[in-house]
């Protein structure tokens, strides 16, 4: 299980700040949609200069003009890049094609999915399918728990997925169990007052778990 660190609403040198504590315990970086949107492609790029070995995950959440999109973050030094899983069928295509021919990776976002477009999606076998909990949801409803059981079920056997949204040592415990391939975890490491410690107890809570990185 890989932990995946979302940096939002921060100034660049910010983020790179905070990743640079937790860099040891973590191993995918986001750049966060609201980062991206404040501060362009210069946020990719400046994440990916000072975190070369690490991959960088733009969160672009492009819903149109996926050429484009695509191929700026891929240009900037993204490894991935997210697309949300209910936009057109075009847009997912090119999505992937621009992918494949960059040689990166697609995550499609699966906010406001049904289980039925879910399955439609399951015809992209190298993207990474994140179940997504909104920023909108989690201050209206309050941190939900989670009610998934079975995080591939509308996919395909193997199928890469990833969860997002609120996740903090608590929720840990029953996401470990259904051993997503990635877990997107913001604010509980970014607004903690030890960042270093706070990622090394999520990094801690996997291992305990008997989970491989």
């Amino acid at each position: 299980m890989k932990i995946q660190l979302a940096l939002d609403r921060l100034t660049i040198q910010e983020a790179i700040n905070i990743a640079k504590k937790a860099e040891a315990s973590i191993d995918w970086i986001e750049v966060g949609t609201s980062l991206i949107k404040e501060f362009g492609m210069e946020s990719i790029y400046e994440i990916k200069n000072a975190f070369p070995h690490k991959y960088v995950v733009a969160d672009i959440k492009t819903i149109d003009n996926a050429k484009y999109e695509f191929g700026i973050c891929y240009q900037a030094g993204a490894d991935i890049a997210t697309v949300m899983g209910v936009s057109s069928q075009a847009t997912l295509h090119t999505c992937y094609d621009i992918t494949q021919k960059w040689d990166k990776m697609m995550m499609i976002d699966l906010l406001n999915t049904t289980q039925e477009t879910q399955q439609k999606l399951a015809i992209y076998n190298k993207a990474v399918f994140c179940h997504h909990l909104s920023k909108d949801e989690q201050e209206i409803g309050g941190k939900s728990s989670r009610s998934y059981t079975n995080l591939r079920a509308p996919f395909f056997d193997g199928a890469k997925v990833a969860v997002a949204g609120g996740v903090n040592l608590e929720t840990m415990s029953s996401l470990s169990l259904l051993t997503p391939d990635v877990v997107i975890i913001g604010s509980s490491i970014t607004k903690a007052k030890d960042i270093e410690k706070a990622a090394a107890a999520f990094k801690n809570k996997i291992e305990d778990k008997g989970v491989v990185k």
